[in-house]
């Protein structure tokens, strides 16, 4: 169980390290290619294309690596739900790797291509930054606990929708806030540009999508219950006082049209 605990810790730091540099490489292959043209519509379309490629890769090399992730905001609504052990193996290690991981890939790419832009950028003013990462995080953990919920094997289906309501999310948030969704890889390009202690940051980029996915699991387990009214549902159905009563149902049913045959 420990060795289990411990790749899937060095798997959260290599995703999020890759999450981080190939997003920054898919800007600079659209800037590469298209030159002017890839701030026009023909470069935005081009980026949302090799994003959506580049979540499919992320999200396979995820199922192989047990479930490791970039974003500290889907695991954490995940240990919320869980038990202690897991919420203690989600704050003490899981989500530390991904920020060390982001920070890795932030500076890797910076040091391949020293000129590239520097990560994203607050538009708006603290209240507005906090309500737009905080709205968005809501979304997107919600979306996250439905298809966890509705949807389990499949895999296109579930990528592809998941996928396609990131890239969405992030096209409404981008003008604001760089519509993010994670703080461990807004901490990668802050922790470079020496402004992880800032209040915007912290305040913007940690505090209220946390808030946000506090509220999102906890609005989510009332409309549509957790994974432990599931099992303690299961367990009293499969009990065996359980069973006994279901079947004694027949026999007294049986029982009551033999008096009622005998009296008639």
């Amino acid at each position: 169980m420990a060795g289990e605990g411990r790749r899937l810790v060095v798997a959260d730091f290599a995703i999020s390290l890759m999450w981080v540099s190939s997003n920054e490489l898919i800007k600079i292959l659209v800037q590469g290619a298209l030159g002017n043209g890839a701030n026009q519509l023909e470069g935005d379309i081009a980026k949302w294309a090799l994003s959506l490629l580049n979540m499919f890769v992320i999200a396979y090399i995820s199922t192989l690596a047990n479930g490791a992730t970039y974003n500290p905001l889907t695991v954490l609504a995940t240990a919320i739900s869980g038990d202690f052990s897991n919420f203690l193996f989600t704050v003490g290690a899981r989500i530390p790797a991904q920020v060390v991981g982001s920070v890795y890939g932030a500076r890797l790419i910076l040091l391949t291509f020293p000129g590239i832009e520097r990560g994203p950028h607050l538009n708006v003013d603290i209240a507005k930054g906090a309500l737009t990462e905080g709205l968005l995080a809501f979304a997107i953990v919600i979306i996250t606990l439905g298809l966890a919920r509705e949807i389990t094997d499949d895999f296109f289906m579930k990528t592809w929708i998941s996928s396609l309501s990131k890239l969405t999310l992030h096209i409404l948030g981008s003008d604001l806030t760089g519509g993010c969704m994670n703080p461990a890889s807004v901490m990668g390009w802050a922790f470079a540009n020496k402004h992880h202690i800032t209040k915007e940051h912290l305040i913007v980029y940690w505090l209220a999508p946390v808030e946000a996915t506090l509220v999102a699991v906890w609005l989510f387990g009332i409309l549509f219950g957790t994974k432990k009214d599931e099992q303690s549902d299961v367990k009293k159905a499969t009990s065996p006082q359980q069973k006994s009563k279901n079947s004694d149902q027949p026999k007294s049913k049986k029982s009551d049209q033999q008096k009622s045959k005998k009296s008639d």
